[in-house]
């Protein structure tokens, strides 16, 4: 539905005044996202998608269900940037293919010695020296695989599921029993991965400032965030690949489209 089409449907009283009151939101989470995209991403195009992200949330947006709109319209805003970018995949799919290599070597690794693989045993395991390691790494940063959002792939599914009182009782425990398990995978990762992810995603630094904090260069940082989503996304596969049947399709149709 268009920005403009959806703006008409939502009749709930104030919608303007919720709009205003939210719009920094809306640039502060495409700003943000665009601290990690190619250059060739426009930030207009990311606010526009985020405005109608803001709009649907004021149109389905239910109190009783405890989340606050500003965490729910969160929600809602980056998940619409995110389906605008999926519509062009600007990576290359050989990036792609080596950081699902990346993710199988750190699941392998961790596998047999039963604790964090490290950078030089990833290197080793996949026949590249350290820097060509640490390259791939800098060059996936952008690619959507290693979007927090899309390892929740969108990231309100579970809102949306608590709020239909036809979804499925074992499907929404599936779900929540997903988050759970990603917290847990989020909390054993490394103590420097861990800090960058909570200081980008929770208090919403950038790349450089999370550099300054931790004093390191800030593709330093990037090479983190990249080895952290991995990680999260090896000790994940699990539940992954055990997806419910009800929602096996809508993932596929949602992977074919990113192909």
């Amino acid at each position: 539905m268009s920005g403009i089409a959806l703006y008409a449907s939502v009749q709930a009283p104030g919608l303007d005044a919720i709009v205003g009151q939210h719009a920094a939101l809306v640039k502060r989470i495409a700003y943000h996202l665009m601290g990690r995209l190619p250059s060739n991403v426009q930030i207009e195009d990311l606010i526009q998608a985020g405005m109608v992200g803001l709009l649907e949330a004021a149109r389905q947006y239910d109190h009783a269900q405890g989340a606050s709109f500003e965490t729910y319209a969160g929600i809602r805003i980056r998940g619409a940037m995110l389906d605008e970018l999926r519509r062009y995949d600007w990576t290359p799919r050989s990036v792609h293919r080596k950081a699902r290599d990346v993710a199988e070597a750190m699941r392998a690794i961790e596998a047999r010695t039963g604790r964090d693989a490290r950078d030089a045993e990833v290197a080793e395991y996949l026949g590249l020296s350290l820097s060509e390691y640490h390259q791939v790494l800098q060059d996936a940063v952008s690619c959507r695989i290693f979007s927090f959002e899309e390892l929740l792939e969108g990231g309100d599914s579970v809102l949306d599921d608590c709020a239909d009182s036809a979804a499925p009782p074992v499907e929404v425990l599936t779900q929540s029993g997903f988050a759970e398990a990603l917290a847990d995978a989020i909390g054993g990762l490394p103590e420097r991965e861990r800090l960058v992810i909570s200081l980008y995603y929770e208090e919403e630094l950038n790349l450089r400032e999370i550099g300054e904090v931790l004093g390191v260069s800030e593709s330093r940082v990037c090479q983190l965030q990249s080895q952290a989503m991995l990680r999260l996304r090896a000790r994940m596969q699990g539940w992954l690949d055990a997806e419910p049947p009800a929602a096996a399709p809508a993932r596929r149709k949602r992977r074919a489209a990113h192909v």
